[in-house]
């Protein structure tokens, strides 16, 4: 019997050790079957999902789903430090009574009670071991506890960092893109004088913030989690649009930037392909079309009257068909997965920046034409 405590023991630590260094410490994705953080996320987002999209209000199922990243952040904390206080227990119960004879009854609940006061250091007289083995476990459960809360104090700012960055990129859309962000306003509000220079910094900003949401999110996926301030913008969202402007460019333009298209285009593919791996979600083709040849039309006389010189023609379509098989099925994939909504190629209606809307009121656009209303509003 106490062969059997001590061997479930020593894997119940092994196993709560191994994902926490993994998740927290080890700057790689691990491709191994079983993980215990990666069933953690499988057994509670998808309820979490199906709890959320039975709610009819997109505000209310927004809100609803912005609580489940830092919740299941602090949850998976105390699902491994229950982890290591249950492996210490059966090592204790095995070890038998810290002395002889024991005041109580001495029993598995008994030693989770011991192995508690030991991981968080309570250093109490009546648990106090007289044994050597007991005295060897109270002081490595105790450093352990002490190690695993320093660990905690300084993963919590690299999530939280990590998030602020992400959500940095995604709002200096707003006034570039969008609310939500889409290819055609990216596009149409670059059509002046300086617009290819200044879409070509954008586009090179965008490579290197994908680079950097890649690392992020593959080294720490429960970022992935984290939702956006505002309702109608999202990382997904972001990366999609991206992903759309430079397709259309590298097909329909011939300017100072395609090149800068072509990489940043190759870079955020990367992106969403990898992030699928990870939650491994297989891609599969957006349903409904997000860009049928009506919507294609539309989209290029928007550009055209703009000022833009567009491209188009049966090789032109045939290439942005192909260019969008290449990343669509994925990022189509993740927003089913996380209930994101994804934006369109073009809106089909006027839609009001973030940045123009307040609680307080409405304001007008440069062009004179008044915005949402406080109903509308969106942050």
């Amino acid at each position: 019997m106490r062969t059997l405590q001590v061997v479930a023991g020593f894997l119940i630590l092994f196993a709560v050790l191994l994902d926490a260094f993994e998740a927290i410490i080890l700057p790689r994705r691990v491709t191994r079957r079983f993980r215990l953080t990666r069933l953690f996320y499988r057994s509670t987002w998808q309820p979490w999902r199906a709890i959320g999209l039975t709610m009819k209000s997109p505000k209310t199922r927004e809100s609803f789903f912005s609580y489940y990243g830092p919740l299941s952040l602090l949850v998976l904390l105390s699902v491994w430090a229950v982890g290591l206080i249950v492996g210490f227990a059966l090592l204790i119960l095995a070890a038998g009574p810290p002395t002889i004879p024991y005041p109580t009854r001495f029993d598995f609940l008994t030693t989770l009670y011991i192995s508690g006061t030991n991981f968080f250091t309570l250093g109490l007289d009546e648990v106090v071991p007289r044994t050597m083995l007991g005295r060897i476990l109270t002081v490595a459960e105790a450093g352990m506890g002490f190690g695993f809360l320093a660990i905690v104090i300084g993963y919590l700012p690299v999530i939280y960092q990590a998030f602020s960055r992400r959500e940095v990129a995604v709002v200096l859309l707003d006034a570039r893109a969008g609310s939500p962000p889409t290819a055609a306003e990216l596009l149409r509000r670059h059509a002046h004088a300086q617009g290819a220079e200044a879409m070509r910094q954008l586009l090179f900003e965008w490579e290197r913030s994908s680079a950097e949401l890649l690392e992020s999110h593959v080294s720490y996926p429960v970022v992935t989690y984290f939702r956006s301030q505002h309702d109608n913008q999202s990382w997904l969202g972001a990366l999609t649009a991206i992903l759309d402007t430079c397709a259309l460019t590298i097909v329909s333009t011939d300017t100072s930037c395609t090149k800068q298209a072509q990489l940043t285009f190759a870079m955020t593919r990367h992106t969403v392909a990898d992030l699928a791996q990870v939650f491994k979600v297989p891609p599969r083709p957006p349903n409904p079309d997000r860009l049928p040849a009506s919507e294609l039309l539309r989209l290029r006389e928007t550009l055209t009257s703009a000022g833009l010189r567009i491209r188009s023609g049966p090789a032109e379509d045939k290439k942005l068909a192909e260019l969008r098989a290449m990343y669509e099925p994925y990022v189509f994939a993740l927003a089913d997965f996380l209930a994101i909504n994804l934006p369109p190629w073009i809106h089909t209606k006027a839609v009001a920046d973030n940045w123009r809307t307040t609680a307080w009121g409405r304001i007008s656009g440069a062009d004179g034409h008044e915005l949402a209303s406080p109903s509308d509003d969106h942050s």
